[in-house]
């Protein structure tokens, strides 16, 4: 055999040593793929607690009560869209309100929310606004001999809110609700008021 023969021969030899080990590796690794994204879509429960107070700018000023209480929604995530419903139902701890000769203060709150109607998700984090409408309680309190009770009105509100593996998120919410033509009675005779609350509160969701 010549020797041009022999080094031809030798380097074959060689790249089989070297490129078999690499192509096997190639056949046998899968390839690697991006993590699937984030998804909204899906049944949810959770808890909230916050503070219900009547006047803007300061949620912690005189005259606000704690709230808290429970929720439970669905979610439908369409591309970056998020759109969804919730009810939520929560204890008020008797934020007060001004009326014609003395005062209301709020008890319970029952809602059933649009929630996300305008919301965008940027992976785990979720922006949304909400609409719907809202029952409220209302108790008599200084100078007032009654009270409506249950009232109906309506609601809007913002938050965001960011998602964690194993199904859980955390979420921070302002909802402004407006009860019109709640009737109270004191020493000054009958009246019907409007009433505006608000409602700055923390949450934690399940979802499943």
């Amino acid at each position: 055999m010549s020797s041009q023969a022999k080094i031809v021969l030798t380097a074959s030899v060689l790249a089989v040593c070297l490129l078999g080990p690499a192509m096997a590796a190639d056949l046998t690794t899968p390839a690697y793929t991006d993590p699937p994204a984030f998804q909204w879509s899906g049944a949810y429960v959770g808890v909230h607690g916050g503070t219900a107070f009547t006047k803007m700018p300061n949620p912690f000023a005189g005259r606000n009560g704690w709230s808290g209480g429970v929720q439970a929604g669905y979610n439908i995530q369409t591309g970056p869209a998020v759109f969804g419903a919730e009810i939520e139902g929560s204890y008020l701890g008797g934020a007060e309100h001004d009326v014609q000769g003395g005062r209301i203060k709020e008890k319970w709150r029952g809602a059933a929310k649009a929630k996300a109607k305008a919301g965008m998700s940027f992976d785990q984090t979720l922006l949304f606004g909400t609409g719907g409408v809202a029952l409220t309680k209302f108790d008599k309190s200084d100078g007032v001999t009654s009270s409506d009770g249950w009232k109906g009105g309506y609601l809007v509100g913002a938050g965001i809110e960011q998602g964690f593996a194993g199904g859980l998120s955390a979420k921070v919410e302002y909802d402004y609700v407006r009860t019109p033509d709640v009737e109270t009675t004191s020493a000054l005779g009958k009246s019907k008021e409007t009433i505006g609350s608000h409602e700055l509160k923390a949450g934690i969701n399940y979802r499943f």
